[in-house]
């Protein structure tokens, strides 16, 4: 009876939404997250948490390579130097890792006196700095931050206090950055400096509903507009940044919705992360794709990733 209670409230949740998202790779992902799209080799970067995994997914061919890391990886991004290298936030910080011998070269680890901490969610901006934040593994207490790998290969701390440090965008001027903090179901947006990467100004933008799940990763449309993945919310959200209002959303089959990027050839293609982490059997035999991969065609383009940009060293002299 409970599971027939349970197939009904799933078949009434789907109902409630005019648009769904499809399975396009039923990737069997612990926790998928930090989905980046390299618009040259028509790929999709993503990662597998609790997997301990960096993935490589071309939508052509169907082919998923699967990069054992050794440790929990929160996010990827390509480098813009070598095809076959990747800069990872890991368990222990910025990490260089390369796809071609599999070895990992540890960039910075700024919280190594926070060993209950690791790392999360990431994105690079249009410059190659590259910024991600930290979390509590068991996420009961704030003790993380967010900070920045700088083109100069420098490491520093630029906001504080974080829960859980989630997905990030940046307005299309870039004079504004998202920030999503998943425990405190916040949207923050900071003035942001193109030119040296500072933030300034925090204030919230929108706070989440506690019935709408916690607001996971995110993108930004070439409307300005953002995507906001549902973590228990079973779906992605379409929402306008200068109002907090929230215009839409598309269902996806699986509770726990992490995080979403924008690719194909026409940036019209929105790709998005599940995880199957923390679901019961009887929950999974509702939703047998989590930790999948999903797509959906939202009628609008979306913005490009870009990779890390490592330029000189920081105290290096130009000749």
């Amino acid at each position: 009876m409970d599971q027939m209670v349970a197939q009904a409230e799933v078949r009434d949740r789907a109902r409630a939404f005019a648009q769904k998202a499809d399975l396009l790779l039923d990737a069997k992902t612990i926790l998928g997250e930090g989905p980046y799209w390299h618009a040259e080799q028509r790929k999709l970067y993503y990662v597998d948490i609790a997997g301990e995994m960096v993935c490589r997914f071309d939508p052509v061919t169907m082919q998923n390579e699967q990069f054992a890391i050794g440790k929990s990886v929160g996010a990827v991004v390509c480098e813009a130097s070598d095809a076959d290298t990747v800069i990872v936030s890991t368990r222990d910080g910025f990490e260089r890792y390369h796809m071609g011998t599999r070895t990992l070269t540890l960039l910075a680890d700024p919280e190594a006196d926070l060993p209950g901490n690791r790392f999360n969610d990431g994105k690079c901006d249009s410059r190659g700095r590259f910024f991600a934040g930290t979390m509590q593994h068991v996420e009961v207490d704030v003790t993380g931050s967010l900070y920045v790998l700088d083109t100069d290969g420098q490491c520093r701390k630029v906001a504080r206090d974080v829960g859980v440090s989630n997905g990030i965008a940046w307005s299309l001027d870039e004079k504004q950055m998202y920030y999503i903090d998943s425990m405190k179901q916040t949207v923050t947006a900071f003035d942001y400096d193109a030119e040296n990467g500072e933030l300034s100004n925090p204030r919230i933008i929108i706070d989440f509903q506690k019935e709408d799940g916690f607001p996971d990763g995110m993108t930004i449309d070439s409307e300005g507009m953002l995507w906001i993945a549902h973590w228990d919310g079973w779906q992605v959200s379409r929402w306008d940044p200068r109002t907090g209002s929230k215009l839409g959303a598309v269902y996806v089959p699986v509770a726990k919705a992490s995080s979403c990027v924008f690719g194909g050839d026409d940036l019209m293609t929105l790709y998005i992360t599940t995880a199957s982490i923390g679901t019961s059997p009887s929950a999974l035999a509702l939703q047998p794709n989590a930790g999948g991969i999903f797509t959906y065609h939202p009628g609008v383009k979306g913005t490009s990733t870009y990779p890390y940009r490592q330029t000189a060293s920081k105290g290096d002299t130009a000749v």
